[in-house]
């Protein structure tokens, strides 16, 4: 079995979506299930793209350690300040909270915790039939959104593991310690050429070719392609930045 479990939902592709504006001119989609958060699809007119994008919940899977560790640069085990090996990625998060008729508003405040696999697919904080990292933290950390709702990361490139395919965990909670607080988990996936570049170098090749591609994973396959992250390359490495709506009460 794979380490991550599946949750299963209904979602609009884009196409859907884009017809929907079509016909109505302002639409908005409500009656979702659970396991689905919906970002703003309501625009005055066919010619305006919406300023946010529908987002699927996914799995939390078995690797979340809620530590609390507040950091921007994920990288390193805090206890030793050894940095883990990889391409360097800087990943944003903008989180929004969607108003009437679709209004998409920042959302400062919001608690966002990030966690991953390192270069050889190895998580920190748990015990796994494959290695146990009890007591370590790389890879891990939450941030605070700004006033632009936007979450920042210094991390790497993640690694592959045996059954998924490449991928960064997140969770977006607006309040942790309240009782009805919102919460929102989901993964970010990446292209699988992109992904053949970078696990062609060091530390990557060592693992060797993945055993599994993005359409080859059950989690992807139920909405991955509505979590993929648009990535730029420049001299130090790789940056994405990756929008999610929330329907807050």
């Amino acid at each position: 079995m794979d380490r991550d479990d599946v949750q299963v939902g209904r979602l609009l592709s884009r196409r859907e979506i884009l017809a929907l504006l079509g016909a109505s001119g302002i639409a908005a989609l409500a009656g979702c299930k659970p396991s689905r958060e919906m970002a703003q699809v309501g625009v005055a007119t066919g010619s305006v793209l919406p300023s946010c994008v529908v987002r699927p919940e996914q799995t939390e899977g078995p690797y979340f350690v809620d530590n609390k560790l507040h950091r921007a640069d994920i990288r390193a085990d805090p206890a030793t300040g050894a940095i883990k090996a990889g391409a360097p990625l800087e990943l944003a998060i903008v989180v929004s909270r969607i108003g009437e008729r679709g209004a998409c508003t920042p959302v400062a405040g919001a608690h966002v915790d990030v966690w991953q696999c390192d270069a050889a697919g190895i998580y920190s904080g748990v015990r796994d039939p494959s290695f146990d990292t009890l007591g370590q933290q790389f890879l891990r950390g939450y941030q605070l959104t700004d006033a632009s709702g936007t979450a920042r990361f210094t991390t790497i490139y993640p690694g592959w593991y045996r059954g998924r395919t490449v991928h960064v965990h997140f969770k977006v909670r607006t309040d942790p310690a309240a009782a009805r607080g919102h919460e929102f988990t989901s993964q970010i996936y990446f292209d699988d050429a992109l992904t053949d570049r970078v696990h062609a170098r060091e530390p990557y090749a060592s693992m060797g070719p993945r055993t599994v591609r993005n359409e080859g994973d059950g989690i992807f396959r139920r909405s991955g392609n509505e979590l993929m992250l648009a990535v730029a390359e420049d001299a130090k490495g790789y940056a994405g930045r990756f929008e999610v709506g929330l329907q807050i009460a």
